[in-house]
């Protein structure tokens, strides 16, 4: 089986011998992979909604993997027993809904080795609630694929260091690496905030002079990050 190359980023932060806790599967890819590999023993393929969960029931038995991979059905870790898997996996989401996981789910994750995350949105707040809520985000990595960008991170449990805004924006591990696919990221970022810049220069509005000093701050801190590659 093949997986793109944004969700082979995500298994390829799974520790080996997992216990995995696929949340949102939607075609139960991800756990098939990882039965398949050997990096995982065992796997739950959760999704809230009943049709992609039956389209991975169905990958499931296809794939003659029913006796390592339960399909179930819940919103969420509402319905993953504490100590059930060690490992949660939540990728293509937005950020606020695996916050909103984590934080509803907190005698689950309580119990869980590792959280291997690749929001789609509001990437910030989700390294700020990590490491705001008793964990320390060990591992990152990021892929581009079809001309957009996906950061993944490994959570694990642990007091974290301070992190600056940048590092909170792009990740603190992204930039000591000087990972080459977060570089072109934040060249292109910069390009982009550039032209906006050039756009709005000489507007009169309260709110094109409100937006141009938003981006003079964004490129600053684009800035900054690019500063750890020279």
């Amino acid at each position: 089986m093949e997986l793109s190359k944004r969700l082979r980023a995500v298994a390829g932060l799974v520790t080996e011998g997992a216990s995995v806790a696929d949340i949102g599967t939607d075609h139960g890819y991800m756990p098939i992979y990882l039965i398949m590999t050997g990096t995982a023993r065992k796997a739950i393929a959760s999704d809230i909604n009943a049709g992609p969960l039956e389209r991975a029931r169905i990958h499931i038995q296809e794939s003659g993997m029913t006796g390592q991979i339960e399909a179930r059905r819940s919103d969420g870790l509402k319905a993953i027993r504490p100590g059930e898997a060690d490992t949660m996996i939540a990728a293509g989401m937005g950020g606020g809904l695996i916050i909103k996981i984590l934080d509803e789910g907190k005698d689950v994750t309580g119990q869980m080795k590792e959280l291997i995350l690749q929001p789609q949105s509001e990437i910030k707040r989700v390294r700020s609630y990590l490491i705001g809520h008793g964990f320390s985000i060990a591992e990152e990595d990021m892929v581009e694929e079809e001309g957009k960008y996906y950061p993944v991170m490994k959570a694990v449990h642990g007091t974290s260091v301070a992190y600056t805004d940048a590092e909170l924006l792009y990740g603190k591990r992204l930039l000591r690496q000087r990972h080459p696919v977060l570089k072109e990221y934040l060249l292109r970022e910069k390009r982009i905030k550039n032209d906006i810049a050039v756009h709005l220069d000489g507007s009169r509005s309260v709110r094109s002079k409100e937006r141009e000093s938003e981006i003079q701050k964004e490129l600053r801190l684009i800035e900054k990050a690019l500063g750890c590659y020279r």
